[in-house]
C-alpha cells in the first residue's frame, strides 16, 4: 500500500505540473487510505506536501515571469489569516463528537472527510466543465476589487486550513475574474499564494503535534515534486484540455468513492 501511495504522489506531481492544479485534492486521500494516517493529521501532513510541492512549481513560473507577486501578496495575507486561524484555533478545539442524531454519528474526522469528498467532487467538475473565465472578466472599482480579493483570501484559507487542499480550482477563477490576470499568469500566482498559505497553515500544527513523522512527509514531497517536474516536461507535448478533462474525471470517481465511504460510516 505505501508503494502505491508513494506512485500516487507522482500523479500529484504530475497534475500540478501539467495543469497547475488539481493534484492537491489527492494527498488526504493518499495520506488516508494509503499511509493510515487519520483524517485529521493527514489535513495536516497534507499542508506541508502541498506547500513544498507547490513552492517548487511557483518558482519555476515565477523565474519564467509568470507570477504576479503584487496580486499573490493581496490575496495570500488573508489566506495566511484563514489557514492560521483554522489550523491552530478552530480544528483543535472542534469536538470529536460533532452531533449525533438517533443512530447517526458525526465525529471530527468524518466531517472533514465528508467535506473534503464534496470539495473533490466540485473540483473534478470544474476541470471536466473546463475554464471559461477569461471571457468573463469582471469590470469592477479597485476598492471593491481588492475587498473581494481579501474576502476570497480569508474563505480559500479557512477551506485550505480544514481539508487541507491546496484550493487552486478556487484561486485561479478569482484571479481570472476579478483580476484580469492572464491564465498561465494566474497558475503561477496561484502557486505562490497555494505554497504560502499551506506552509503558514502547518506552522499551526507544529504548535500541537508533538511527534511529526518528518520521513514521510519528506519523502512524499521529494516524489512529487518529481512528478511536477514531469509533468512540467508532459504539458509541452500532450493537451492542457484534454489532461485536466481526464483527470477531472479520476478526481470524480475518488471523491464519489470517499464521499459513499464516509457516508456509509455515519
Amino acid at each position: 500500500m505505501e508503494l502505491l501511495g508513494y506512485l500516487s504522489s507522482v500523479i500529484m506531481g504530475l497534475s500540478l505540473g501539467m495543469i497547475g492544479g488539481g493534484g492537491s485534492i489527492l494527498t488526504v486521500p493518499i495520506l488516508v487510505y494509503l499511509f493510515g494516517v487519520d483524517p485529521v493529521t493527514a489535513t495536516a501532513y497534507s499542508l506541508f506536501i502541498v506547500g513544498m510541492t507547490a513552492l517548487v512549481g511557483g518558482i519555476n513560473y515565477y523565474r519564467a515571469g509568470q507570477v504576479d507577486l503584487k496580486t499573490g501578496i493581496t490575496f495570500a495575507i488573508p489566506s495566511f489569516i484563514g489557514v492560521y486561524a483554522v489550523r491552530a484555533y478552530v480544528v483543535p478545539n472542534l469536538p470529536f463528537t460533532i452531533f449525533s442524531f438517533g443512530s447517526i454519528t458525526v465525529t471530527k474526522p468524518l466531517l472533514m472527510m465528508l467535506v473534503f469528498a464534496v470539495l473533490m467532487v466540485a473540483a473534478s467538475l470544474s476541470m471536466i466543465k473546463g475554464n471559461q473565465v477569461q471571457s468573463k472578466k469582471m469590470q469592477l472599482s479597485a476598492p471593491l476589487k481588492a475587498l473581494l480579493i481579501i474576502v476570497e483570501g480569508l474563505v480559500v484559507g479557512g477551506v485550505t486550513g480544514f481539508v487541507g487542499a491546496g484550493g487552486g480550482f478556487l484561486i485561479i477563477p478569482a484571479l481570472v475574474i476579478l483580476v484580469g490576470l492572464p491564465m498561465k499568469i494566474a497558475v503561477g500566482t496561484s502557486l505562490f499564494i497555494i505554497a504560502a498559505k499551506s506552509l503558514v497553515g502547518f506552522t499551526g500544527d507544529l504548535q500541537r503535534h508533538e511527534v511529526i513523522d518528518w520521513q514521510l512527509l519528506l519523502s512524499m514531497s521529494a516524489i512529487a515534486i518529481v512528478g511536477l517536474f514531469l509533468g512540467v516536461w508532459l504539458s509541452k507535448r500532450v493537451s492542457e484540455k484534454a489532461l485536466k478533462k481526464g483527470f477531472g474525471y479520476f478526481v470524480l470517481i475518488m471523491g464519489t468513492f470517499i464521499l459513499v465511504d464516509q457516508l456509509l460510516k455515519m
